[in-house]
């Protein structure tokens, strides 16, 4: 027991999938009957027993992934229903960031990496590296 909370799965399952829904850990652990966000913190990294043998991890993993694409989906609904252009830009940019770091490789920034160009090696150079 940590934080005056058991863990249990029925608990666990809440958790992750209102954090799958797009609520913040902050936001579910402010509620009466949950665990302090530290708690959650440590069931996730596996410091306790039952919330590894449970698998914890792996599911707290899954919904933080699964919040990604529910700000994804935010994104779309801020966007044609929030009257306020500034305040839509700064939400949306928050969804966007959020999502990008959660889940890089769909929505993170994509970065090509392009070589041009050749390697010129002087006679001596070329000589040494043969030696070698």
């Amino acid at each position: 027991m940590a934080g005056g909370i058991t863990y249990t799965h029925e608990l666990a399952t809440t958790i992750c999938r209102e954090i799958a829904e797009g609520k913040s850990l902050r936001q579910i652990c402010r509620r009466k009957n949950m665990p302090h966000k530290g708690t959650v913190f440590e069931w996730a990294c596996g410091a306790t027993e039952a919330a590894t043998e449970d698998g914890f991890p792996d599911m707290y993993r899954r919904a933080r992934e699964c919040q990604a694409d529910s700000f994804a989906d935010e994104v779309v609904k801020i966007a044609d229903s929030t009257k306020d252009p500034q305040k839509a830009r700064v939400q949306i940019d928050a969804r966007k960031w959020a999502a990008g770091k959660q889940r890089p490789k769909v929505y993170g920034d994509k970065i090509n990496h392009e070589h041009s160009g050749g390697i010129t090696l002087t006679h001596e150079q070329a000589l040494e590296a043969l030696d070698d």
